[in-house]
C-alpha cells in the first residue's frame, strides 16, 4: 500500500486495525509470539530537522536515537508501534485483533514531518498542545512519565543467554484511566471503584519491579543521598487522602529508588534473586490476609504448614516421627527459640519460676557465628558475657579443642552450661562447623545441641553437596531460612525440633478466646499456641509454591548450579591479576581482595592499610554508578574484603567475569 501521509488539520485519527493498517517502508519486524509493541521518542525532543531513522535504528525496536542523549525514555502500549518522527514509521497495529482500545494519534507540527506528536483521541490538535514539551505530552497521554531505560555502558559482554529475549518483548505501560478521583476511605475493594486501578497497579509491579527490575542493562540502585531522596518522595502524610494517580505516582517512585535486589547483579547479602513462582506465592498469601494460628481461620495454610515442615525434617534426617517445626519470623528469632527451648528443657519450671534458680547459664558458639546469638541470649537474659566466644580454625570452622577447653572454663568457674550453637554456612567466609565431634561433645556433657542453617540449610536438598551437613541430624533443634540459599522471597524462616511437643510445652498458655477445648474438630491442627507470636504471616505459600512449581529436584538443580557459578567465579580470578583468594570457598561465598596496578608494589603494612580502604572506595563508586552492589567487610585482623555470594541460579559465566571486571573498572584510578 502507498505511504498516505496524515494530515495536521485533521481532527480525528484514522482508524487501524490489523486487516487495515497502512503499510510501511520499514525494516522492522517483530519477534517470533511478539504481541505487543512499543513507542519510543527521544528525551532530546523534537528532533533536529532532517532526522530521519536509520535502518539500524528502525530494526530494533529498543533503540536510542542518534542524536541527542544516550538514554532514551520508553513509553510502552499494547498493540501499536510509534517510532522517531517520520510517516516512513507511522503507527502500525502488530499481531492484534481487528481494534485496539488504545489507539493513540500521531500529529505533525509543520509539513515537514517532523516534531511529531502523541496525543490522546479526546485531545485537541491545537496550538497549545501541539507546542506541548515530550514529558507534558506523555503526562496526559500517559498519565505518568516513564523513566529513562538506562544504557549502561558497563563495557562488559551481553549477559546471559535469556536476556535477548528480554529486550526483544516489549512491556506494557500503565494506560491513564481516569484516576484524579481521592481514594475511597472503606476497607472494602468493590469492582466498579477499584478494579481498573488495581490492574494498572500490578502492571506496575509486573514491568517496573519485576521484568524491567531483573534486567542487566539498567541499574541495581538509582542512589540518592537521604534529604534528596525525601524531597524526590512525598513521605509526608496529611489529613486528607490522595488521588488514585498520585499513589501510581508514588508506587513508580518507591520502585525506582529502591534497591533491586531481583537483579543478577545484587550479590550484597544472603538473599537475592525474584524467584517468579515465590513471588506469585507471595501475592497470593497478601490477597487473601491470613494469620495462622488456628485451621478455623487458616485451614489450606495450617495444613501446608505441616507438610512442608515435615519434609524439611526428613530431609534433615529425623524420620521417626518425633519431631515438630514451627514457621518464624527470621534466622534470628529462631536462634532466639532454640535458646529458650533449650533453657526449658533443662529447667521445666522455667516457664513458671522464671530464672530465679537457674544459675549462670553459659552458650557456646564460634566467634564467625551469626551475631543473633549474642543479641538474643542478652534478650533472654542470660548476657552477652555468658555467650563464650570459640576459637575458628584458618578455614573458619568452630575449633573442637578449644569448645573443650571453654567447657571446661565454665565448669570451672560453677557456671551451667547449656548449648552448644553450632554454624552451617558462617556469614562471611560460609564456613561449615564439623557437626559430628560437636554432636558428640554435647552427647559427653549433656548439651542442648543447636545448628544454626540459616544460609547453609539449603546444601541438603542436593545430593552432590549434602555432606557439608554431616552431622545435622543428631542436632535437637536446627534453624534453616528457605529464603537464603533456596532464594525464596524474604522471609521464609523455621525453626526444626527434634522433641516433639515441647514447643507446646514451653509456650503454650491455652487462651480460651482462640483456643477452645470443645470445637468441632481437630485441634490438633491449631499450630498458632506453639509460638511466642499471636497473629502470625502465612510464609509457607510462597516456598510451597517454589517447591511444588520445581519438585525436590529442581531445587537440588538450583543449588548445584549457584555453587558451580562460585567455583568458576573462584578459578576466574585465582590466576587473574590484582585479586587474591582470602580461603577456598566451602560455601558460594567468595571472599577477595582486589589491589589497583597502581598499590602492587606495596607490601606488609602498607599493603594491609591501603587494602583497608579499597573496598569503601569502590563500593561508594558502583553505588553511585548503580552497576552492581557487592558487600565488604573486615575481619578480625584482615583488612577489608570484597565477600561475592551466591543464590541465583540464573545468573551465568559471564555474570562472573563482569563481577571481576567491574571491580578493575571502578578501582583503575585507584
Amino acid at each position: 500500500m502507498e505511504k498516505q501521509p496524515l494530515n495536521p488539520k485533521d481532527d480525528k485519527p484514522p482508524s487501524y486495525s490489523a486487516a487495515t493498517a497502512p503499510k510501511v517502508n520499514c525494516s522492522w519486524q517483530p519477534p517470533p509470539g511478539y504481541n505487543s509493541t512499543q513507542c519510543q521518542e527521544s528525551t532530546s525532543w523534537p528532533p533536529p530537522p532532517g532526522y530521519y531513522p536509520s535502518a539500524s535504528e528502525t530494526n530494533n525496536h529498543n533503540y536510542v536515537p542518534s542524536y541527542g542523549s544516550t538514554q532514551s525514555t520508553t513509553i510502552i502500549m499494547p498493540e501499536i508501534i510509534l517510532v522517531g518522527g517520520c510517516p516512513a514509521c507511522r503507527p502500525k497495529v502488530v499481531n492484534t485483533q481487528q481494534s485496539c482500545p488504545w489507539l493513540v494519534d500521531i500529529k505533525y507540527k509543520g509539513n515537514d514531518h517532523h516534531g511529531s506528536r502523541l496525543k490522546k483521541t479526546s485531545m485537541p490538535a491545537n496550538e497549545e498542545t501541539l507546542s506541548m514539551t515530550s514529558d507534558q505530552i506523555k503526562d496526559n497521554l500517559f498519565g505518568k512519565v516513564y523513566d529513562d531505560s538506562i544504557q549502561n555502558n558497563f563495557d562488559c559482554e551481553s549477559s546471559s543467554d535469556d536476556e535477548e529475549d528480554y529486550q526483544n518483548d516489549c512491556s506494557r505501560s500503565i494506560v491513564k484511566e481516569n484516576f484524579k478521583e481521592i481514594c475511597n476511605y472503606k476497607s472494602l475493594p468493590v469492582r466498579e471503584i477499584h478494579k481498573k486501578f488495581m490492574k494498572s497497579f500490578v502492571n506496575l509491579l509486573l514491568e517496573e519491579a519485576v521484568f524491567e527490575g531483573t534486567l542487566r542493562r539498567n541499574r541495581v540502585v538509582e542512589w540518592i543521598e537521604p534529604t534528596t531522596l525525601h524531597s524526590i518522595i512525598d513521605l509526608k502524610l496529611s489529613d486528607q487522602g490522595c488521588s488514585y494517580e498520585t499513589l501510581l505516582t508514588l508506587a513508580h517512585n518507591v520502585i525506582k529508588y529502591s534497591v533491586k535486589t531481583g537483579h543478577p547483579r545484587f550479590i550484597n547479602q544472603l538473599y537475592s534473586s525474584v524467584d517468579p513462582y515465590g513471588l506469585l506465592g507471595q501475592w497470593l498469601t497478601d490477597a487473601l490476609n491470613p494469620s495462622v494460628y488456628t485451621y478455623e481461620v487458616s485451614p489450606v495454610f495450617s495444613l501446608m504448614e505441616e507438610e512442608i515442615l515435615r519434609e524439611m525434617r526428613k530431609i534433615i534426617g529425623w524420620r521417626d516421627g518425633r519431631s515438630e517445626g514451627i514457621f518464624c519470623p527470621g534466622g534470628s528469632i529462631a536462634n532466639g527459640y532454640a535458646i529458650n527451648l533449650a533453657r526449658y528443657y533443662k529447667f521445666p519450671r522455667l516457664k513458671e519460676l522464671g530464672l530465679f534458680n537457674t544459675g549462670r547459664l553459659i552458650i557456646f558458639t564460634s566467634r564467625d557465628a551469626h551475631y543473633s546469638v549474642k543479641k538474643l541470649g542478652a534478650f533472654l537474659g542470660i548476657g552477652t558475657e555468658n555467650v563464650y566466644e570459640v576459637k575458628t580454625d584458618d578455614k573458619g570452622k568452630m575449633c573442637i579443642t578449644d569448645l573443650k577447653i571453654q567447657i571446661k572454663k565454665a565448669l570451672q568457674e560453677n557456671a551451667i552450661p547449656l548449648m552448644v550453637s553450632a554454624t552451617a554456612g558462617t556469614t562471611v567466609l560460609g564456613a561449615f562447623d564439623p557437626l559430628k565431634n560437636i554432636a558428640a561433645i554435647c552427647k559427653n556433657y549433656n548439651l542442648w545441641f543447636h545448628v544454626d542453617a540459616a544460609w547453609g540449610g539449603g546444601v541438603l536438598m542436593s545430593k552432590k553437596y549434602k555432606y557439608l551437613l554431616d552431622g545435622i541430624e543428631l542436632a535437637d533443634s536446627v534453624t534453616w531460612n528457605p529464603h537464603k540459599l533456596l532464594a525464596a522471597p524474604q522471609q521464609c524462616s523455621t525453626l526444626l525440633l527434634r522433641h516433639e511437643g515441647l514447643l507446646q510445652d514451653a509456650h503454650g498458655s491455652k487462651a480460651s478466646y482462640l483456643f477452645q477445648p470443645d470445637k468441632f474438630y481437630d485441634t490438633s491442627f491449631d499450630s498458632g499456641d506453639k509460638h511466642i507470636q499471636c497473629g502470625r504471616r502465612a510464609d509457607v505459600l510462597k516456598f510451597w509454591f517454589m517447591w511444588k512449581a520445581k519438585g525436590t529436584r529442581g531445587l537440588e538443580k538450583h543449588v548445584d548450579r549457584v555453587f558451580k557459578l562460585a567455583r568458576y567465579f573462584t578459578n576466574y580470578i585465582r590466576h587473574r591479576e590484582g585479586f587474591k583468594l582470602i580461603l577456598e570457598p566451602e560455601c558460594t561465598n567468595v571472599c577477595f581482595w582486589y589491589v589497583p596496578p597502581s598499590k602492587r608494589q606495596l607490601q606488609n603494612e602498607e599493603l594491609l592499610k591501603t587494602l583497608q580502604k579499597i573496598g569503601p572506595a569502590v563500593k561508594e563508586r558502583m553505588m553511585k554508578k548503580g552497576s552492581m552492589l557487592i558487600t565488604y567487610q573486615p575481619l578480625r585482623e584482615l583488612p577489608n574484603f570484597f565477600r561475592l555470594v551466591l543464590q541465583n541460579s540464573g545468573l551465568t559465566e559471564t555474570d562472573m567475569r563482569f563481577f571481576a571486571e567491574e571491580i578493575e573498572r571502578l578501582a583503575i584510578d585507584l
